[in-house]
C-alpha cells in the first residue's frame, strides 16, 4: 500500500493542514515514506511535517517543530492499536499563532486518516 495523502483538509487563519500515511515495517521505510511525501514540492514547502508511528507496538514520533504533535498523533494510535503504520500531519503556517487551536487541528487531521482508512 502506497503513500495516502489528504491534502488541504483543514484552513485556520492561514495554516493549512493535510495528513498522510500508510503502512511501515521499519525506520528505513518512515524515512522513505517522509522522502516521498516531501518529493512533491508543494509538501517540501510545509513548515513542519509531525509524525508517529508504532512498530510492533513500540511508539516512534517527531514533531518537526510542532512541539507535542507527534506525541498527540502516537497516542490516537495507540488508542486505535494501529501498528506498523505511520501517519504524518503537515502543516502550512499561515503568519499567526494559533495557540492551543493547532493541536485541536492535528487530532481532527489524524481522525480524518483513521475514518478514511477504516472506510
Amino acid at each position: 500500500m502506497p503513500l495516502t495523502v489528504h491534502d488541504r483538509i483543514i484552513t485556520d487563519r492561514g495554516s493549512v493542514y493535510a495528513v498522510s500515511g500508510g503502512p511501515v515495517a521499519d525506520r528505513a521505510a518512515i524515512a522513505a515514506m517522509l522522502a516521498e511525501l516531501t518529493s512533491v514540492r508543494r509538501f517540501a514547502k510545509a513548515t513542519h511535517h509531525s509524525w508517529a508511528a508504532r512498530l510492533g507496538g513500540a511508539g516512534l514520533k517527531a514533531d518537526d517543530g510542532e512541539a507535542g504533535a507527534g506525541a498527540i498523533i502516537l497516542r490516537m494510535l495507540e488508542t486505535e492499536g494501529l501498528d506498523d503504520h505511520v501517519v504524518i500531519v503537515t502543516r502550512w503556517y499561515g503568519g499567526k499563532h494559533l495557540g492551543g487551536d493547532r493541536f485541536r487541528h492535528v487530532i481532527a487531521a489524524v481522525r480524518h486518516y483513521l475514518a478514511a482508512l477504516n472506510g
